[in-house]
């Protein structure tokens, strides 16, 4: 099987990888397309829902979202192109704006001012940009054991969003859960499926558009396509710098966003991993340096811009997987398109106008397929080794914890919130001590030890992370940069 994986590894260099291949000039305009209408919804709802909490009117709550837009579409951009060797992953991702940094900076704005909120984020981007060379040395502890555990959480907990997309958002609303909404889902949901399956070439990966499309045409026909905002939406704008005022340092604002960052970056450490899991393209520790300084970055251009820390968006982790286009140059594409809709806003204003049940019927797919492969990844490790076992059982049970009780932790001191409230971060929390504690540690041995035991600490990890990441203790600060 190794030898497989080698084979098929260097066919793959000596042509050039997917990830490195730009497609067609079309093709590369219509699916970075798809992956913007993917996460649009996802990217916009932090900054309404800050606005609202923050108490903010409708014209700051616009800029909120050019800013938004603009920040994620630079990091997207600068993940795919690359910067130089300073920042860029270099793999097919889509960032934008995290809901982990949502409490802290309503709890920052409450306490301190918005001056404060966008003065702490950007000290946290820096603080950020200066962990990433020693976060990405624990690149090793994230096994498929751990990676697999994230997926499946991340998959999961999105079924949720798009079962919210489906029914709406308001239960005292008319049309809340009316079988209509179901109906439309539903034909978006066989849309999809079909193309996926039964379509050949280029219908089957744009099974996503075409349903996004068709199901819009449905819509409309049905009178749930509204463009109301779009009248009111502005032709032309863009986010001035510290648009609320001279930034602001408070000490315990700026620990609480450096917190939200290391978050970030457990996040996207997980998705990244995921992302070359699917691709076949390797991950080596300046990859991963790389790509964290762009997280870093956006928590920068956040605190300047006053928009948002990114993370990469897993409902685009699984348009990666579903449409097996697997090109940097189409997500980074994607980036570009962000950044036209943050200076225009009435563009962004029709995209934002898809009916819900629509959005929520394609995210249904894509989550689920996140879930699959997380639970596929699952399937590589040795799953009748109980050490490794209980490590997934624990960290998947424990990452849902907070999607079936959302208020689980809400008693918990506001740093440990930020920690504890998002199952994703939970998750790869638990899963990655657990994996350090059972077969980083002497305690292995002992567990090797026991008549009843087999662990293998390799077992569980890809070769293709394995190899990368085999003398990562030994990589210099100036190798890494």
């Amino acid at each position: 099987m190794a030898q497989q994986h080698t084979v098929e590894t260097s066919a793959t260099t000596a042509r050039g990888h997917d990830v490195d291949t730009r497609p067609s000039w079309g093709r590369l305009a219509i699916f970075s397309i798809q992956h913007v209408l993917i996460m649009y919804t996802g990217c916009i709802t932090v900054p309404l829902v800050f606005g609202a909490a923050a108490g903010l009117g409708s014209s700051d709550i616009a800029l909120l979202i050019s800013a938004d837009l603009l920040v994620a579409g630079i990091i997207t951009a600068i993940q795919g192109f690359g910067l130089g060797r300073i920042a860029g992953v270099r793999l097919p991702i889509v960032c934008g704006a995290t809901f982990t940094g949502l409490t802290p900076m309503v709890l920052i704005a409450e306490k301190y001012g918005l001056q404060a909120v966008w003065g702490s984020m950007l000290i946290g981007g820096l603080v950020g940009i200066a962990l990433a060379i020693p976060f990405s040395k624990i690149i090793r502890f994230f096994p498929t054991l751990v990676t697999g555990a994230v997926l499946t959480v991340v998959g999961l907990s999105l079924i949720g969003v798009a079962g919210g997309l489906i029914v709406g958002s308001d239960p005292k609303a008319s049309d809340y859960a009316a079988p209509h909404r179901l109906i439309l889902a539903l034909v978006v949901v066989v849309i999809a499926v079909t193309l996926l399956v039964l379509g050949k070439g280029i219908w089957s990966r744009l099974a996503v558009l075409v349903a996004l499309v068709v199901g819009t045409a449905i819509a409309a026909a049905m009178g749930m396509f509204h463009l109301d905002d779009v009248s009111n939406a502005g032709w032309v704008g863009f986010p001035t710098p510290f648009h609320f005022g001279a930034p602001q340092f408070p000490i315990a604002a700026i620990i609480s966003m450096s917190i939200v960052m290391v978050v970030v970056f457990a996040e996207s450490t997980a998705s990244m991993l995921a992302i070359s899991e699917i691709t076949g393209k390797p991950l080596g520790p300046r990859d991963l340096t790389r790509g964290l300084i762009g997280d870093g970055l956006s928590g920068v251009l956040g605190g300047i811009f006053g928009g948002f820390p990114d993370t990469v968006f897993g409902q685009n982790v699984g348009a990666v997987a579903t449409s097996r286009v697997h090109s940097r140059y189409v997500t980074a594409t994607s980036g570009l398109i962000l950044i036209v809709l943050a200076l225009f806003p009435k563009m962004g204003a029709v995209i934002a106008a898809l009916p819900g049940p629509v959005v929520g019927g394609v995210g249904l797919v894509l989550f689920a397929t996140v879930a699959l492969i997380g639970i596929r990844s699952l399937a590589q490790v040795d799953l009748g080794n109980p050490v490794n076992l209980t490590i997934a059982a624990v960290a998947v049970g424990a990452g849902l914890l907070p999607e079936f009780v959302p208020d689980m932790f809400e008693r918990l001191p506001d740093s440990l919130q930020i920690i504890f409230g998002s199952g994703i971060t939970l998750t790869a929390v638990v899963a990655f001590v657990l994996n350090l504690i059972f077969h980083h540690t002497p305690l292995k041995r002992r567990i090797e030890g026991h008549p009843d035991r087999d662990v293998t600490a390799d077992r569980d990890t890809p070769n293709h992370i394995t190899e990368t990441t085999r003398d990562i203790d030994t990589v210099t600060t100036r190798e890494l940069v």
